[in-house]
């Protein structure tokens, strides 16, 4: 799931919770609870590859919003190169 976290933050969109689970089942089809969510992007953000920020809302109720770091976007690209060379030896199996 980290991947797929990383992976649409790294356009470098700031995203809020809800919103962020939205968007991850509108590319990639795939649902995620909030359950899950959360404690991963805390773990994200004590890993530092992505930070947090709360703003205020016209409705009166902040929202955190995450953003990936430098280190996230260079997480995600080894990440990527770890996933095709794996899938390079199932591809050869």
């Amino acid at each position: 799931m980290s991947f797929l976290v990383l992976s649409v933050l790294k356009d470098g969109k700031r995203y809020y919770g809800y919103d962020l689970i939205n968007e991850i089942k509108k590319q990639t089809e795939t649902g995620i609870a909030e359950g899950t969510l959360y404690p991963l992007l805390n773990r994200l953000k004590t890993e530092n590859l992505v930070t947090a920020v709360w703003i205020e809302q016209e409705s009166g109720i902040p929202r955190k919003y995450y953003e990936i770091t430098n280190l996230g976007k260079n997480t995600i690209q080894e990440m990527k190169s770890y996933g095709t060379q794996l899938n390079n030896i199932i591809e050869k199996i």
